[in-house]
């Protein structure tokens, strides 16, 4: 079966020819009057990981942000188009884009706990504000649970009362991916979630990403294309237009992608011959 998606088509097959858990369509990002993004379409499976790859500048981050509605929150940003998820256009009016993001949560470039806080108060600092559950022995087994997803209960459960800034940075990095889970998202967006790190606790994240697929959709935005190989199963391409506005070029999976790409560009890119 072919499972190629292919950004001109627009095709609705998937890994494994069920529904997208988002359908982006027509989408364009602006801010101000500068459009960012261009009329992307792609349709993103569920609990897979789709990687977004592209030169600096080519609308990778502004994309990842429209997923749930991170964008507008930037002055005078807006979003055309559609991106549905569970049936329905997030941009929809009467959309709480709170709720949205306790469905489709976000993993920053640079590890952001907050540091006045515990470790165990930085996991559930979301649900406490999404929810009115309060009781102390829930947290405390909520916050071991998303832990041990995060791979960092064995490493921090005897510091869960000392701050989550002084964790190293690999932690600090995991100790967000759990505060993400704590809210129970379907959809885990991370913006480079690598590129502060070191390389053993960059290969712990990735470990860490495959194995929540088990569970979790990931869409992660990556400059390092060995990362990309290595961790997705979709890959998307993206460039920077004539008009300087960012658009997708390609979008498949990865093994096609990456060894037999459809557009002169995309091979340009991945073989290192621009960007």
């Amino acid at each position: 079966m072919d499972t190629i998606i292919n950004a001109e088509i627009n095709s609705t097959m998937l890994l494994d020819d069920s529904m997208p858990i988002l359908q982006v369509e027509n989408v364009s990002a602006y801010y101000g009057a500068f459009r960012a993004v261009k009329d992307v379409n792609m349709n993103i499976p569920a609990k897979a990981v789709t990687a977004i790859i592209g030169p600096s500048g080519c609308g990778k981050s502004t994309l990842l942000r429209c997923f749930n509605r991170m964008h507008e929150v930037a002055h005078a940003a807006r979003v055309e188009g559609k991106i549905m998820f569970d049936g329905n256009n997030i941009y929809s009016i009467g959309t709480d884009p709170v709720r949205i993001r306790c469905h489709i949560g976000m993993v920053f470039q640079k590890p952001n706990p907050f540091p006045t806080m515990s470790v165990l108060d930085n996991v559930v600092a979301g649900r406490r504000l999404s929810s009115l559950w309060t009781k102390r022995s829930e947290m405390e087994e909520l916050a071991e649970k998303c832990l041990r997803q995060a791979a960092l209960w064995d490493e921090v459960k005897d510091k869960l009362k000392q701050s989550g800034a002084s964790l190293s940075g690999g932690q600090q990095q995991r100790l967000c991916i759990a505060r993400a889970l704590a809210v129970q998202p379907e959809i885990i967006l991370m913006d480079e979630p690598c590129s502060a790190l070191d390389p053993i606790a960059t290969i712990k994240i990735e470990d860490l990403m495959r194995t929540l697929t088990e569970e979790y959709t990931i869409v992660v935005v990556t400059h390092n294309m060995q990362q990309a190989g290595r961790v997705s199963d979709m890959t998307a391409f993206m460039l920077m237009s004539d008009d300087r506005a960012g658009e997708l070029i390609e979008y498949g999976t990865t093994q096609q992608v990456f060894t037999n790409p459809r557009d002169k560009r995309t091979e340009d890119y991945i073989t290192g011959r621009f960007g």
